[in-house]
């Protein structure tokens, strides 16, 4: 049944592949000979297949781990550098139809306070996430018909792109919606958006079911194919992930990695991201009763090995995960993290951070200039950039970037421009000077002496006051 081609659910994430996939994993996960070969090609930056990845995924031989986690943060720096995108979940609406038993938005939860933002009340959000800096924002909203129509999440779009607050405005707005039509998908490219973004929670179709016992979402099948029916759309951008902690860690990760050989297979472009979230507590929701839970080794493994399968992917760890984890998920790969996060409907215009209506229990607390600052420290360029989204770069033609080895002379200093930015408009006294300490010394990184030129003279047009350079 297992056919990567195949438009059909089952058979691009074939059960049967993933449990032979798993048993040859287990046989192998000692033999030394055929992990240096998996390694050794690895080392091409061609990816692995699930197969070959599991069988790295097994293996707990200390040194050859050693060796996979080396070879995670080399490739990360070859394709991305020290850049670290940053990024905001904005929460539209906790109204949802279906009863995702992982989810305090469920709909048997009757005391949840149930909200969803007018325009007005998502132009004050709005304006305090550009207070804060941000420049790149992540939808958020349940799935209900009623509620949350395609058409209030197209007029919120649009009132996010139309808000310019000082030298605050949103360049950039990805969608993390309920899976839907074609036609929908075309709505939503049409109106700007960068990546769709749809978990899968889990790729056991049975085990599927049963945590999604009512509402739309029910059907696997429909959820499963929704980044083809994205892709048919016009959406360039897709990106992918499971929840970790519903189903076993080595199945889920083999699902996901035959996804991304799918859409390869069928569209000749991976994934644009690929998330790694683990259940949270929140709400009604206690993550100790669901029995496949993963330590932050565990974690790490799969971050480091997620890099070393799909180099050319942006990998994403949000505020789901404590600082101290997150620190050693970026070195083995993460390229994209959540800064200043609230996951409540409407948290962001609130002085003091509301819980009644969290998606999530928030476990990295700190401001969004505290995680610069932070970042900086441990000497990544944080970067608000969005050019490659509104120069046109997306789908194959940043893959293409990202293999070629142009980043550096495109995003680096796209990175450093809209570091720049920030420490101009938004940061506290002591991060400005730690910035600008970085964007002087990681000039000297960009490849080309003409790029490098280029971006100086625009850092000096930014320090007078100019906004929204990019190449």
């Amino acid at each position: 049944m297992y056919d990567p081609k195949s438009p059909k659910a089952e058979e691009f994430i074939s059960h049967e592949e993933i449990l032979k996939t798993l048993d040859y994993a287990e046989q192998n996960k000692n033999n030394v000979e055929l992990i240096d070969q998996i390694i050794t090609k690895a080392r091409e930056l061609k990816g692995l297949t699930h197969r070959e990845a599991s069988v790295l995924l097994a293996c707990d031989i200390p040194e050859k781990i050693n060796e996979l986690y080396d070879l995670a943060e080399e490739i990360k720096k070859k394709f991305y550098g020290t850049r670290i995108v940053m990024f905001a979940p904005l929460y539209l609406s906790n109204y949802c139809v279906n009863g995702c038993t992982y989810c305090p938005y469920h709909l048997k939860n009757k005391h949840i306070a149930r909200k969803k933002l007018t325009q007005e009340e998502l132009a004050r959000e709005v304006i305090a996430l550009q207070d804060m800096g941000h420049k790149r924002l992540a939808l958020e909203a349940g799935e209900d018909p009623v509620n949350n129509p395609i058409e209030y999440i197209l007029e919120c779009i649009d009132t996010i792109y139309s808000i310019k607050h000082k030298n605050g405005a949103i360049r950039r707005v990805n969608v993390n919606i309920a899976a839907t039509t074609v036609e929908n998908y075309r709505k939503l490219k049409a109106a700007g958006i960068g990546t769709y973004i749809l978990f899968q929670e889990t790729y056991h179709k049975e085990s599927y079911e049963s945590l999604h016992p009512t509402g739309p979402k029910h059907d696997y099948a429909y959820h499963t194919e929704a980044m083809d029916r994205a892709m048919e759309g016009g959406i360039d951008d897709v990106g992918i992930g499971v929840l970790f902690g519903l189903e076993r860690y080595k199945y889920e990760f083999a699902g996901l990695l035959m996804h991304a050989e799918h859409l390869e297979a069928v569209h000749g472009v991976g994934p644009h991201t690929i998330s790694v979230p683990r259940i949270k507590s929140a709400d009604d929701i206690d993550p100790n009763a669901f029995s496949n839970g993963i330590d932050d080794e565990t974690f790490a493994k799969l971050c480091a090995l997620i890099r070393v399968c799909v180099p050319y992917t942006g990998m994403i760890v949000s505020t789901r995960e404590s600082q101290s984890v997150r620190e050693k998920v970026i070195r083995l790969g993460v390229s994209q993290i959540s800064g200043g996060s609230r996951t409540s409907v409407g948290g962001y215009e609130e002085e003091v951070r509301p819980t009644d209506t969290e998606q999530f229990d928030v476990s990295d607390q700190r401001t969004l200039d505290e995680v610069v600052h932070w970042l900086m420290d441990l000497g990544y360029i944080p970067s608000f950039c969005t050019a490659c989204y509104r120069e046109g770069r997306t789908g194959d033609r940043f893959m293409s970037l990202c293999k070629s080895g142009q980043i550096q002379n495109c995003c680096q200093p796209n990175a450093l421009m809209t570091l720049k930015e920030y420490l101009m408009d938004y940061a506290s006294e002591e991060t400005r000077k730690v910035g600008e300490a970085l964007i002087a010394a990681e000039l000297n990184n960009i490849p080309k002496e003409k790029v490098r030129q280029i971006c100086e003279d625009h850092l000096e047009k930014i320090e007078a006051g100019i906004r929204d350079f990019r190449f």
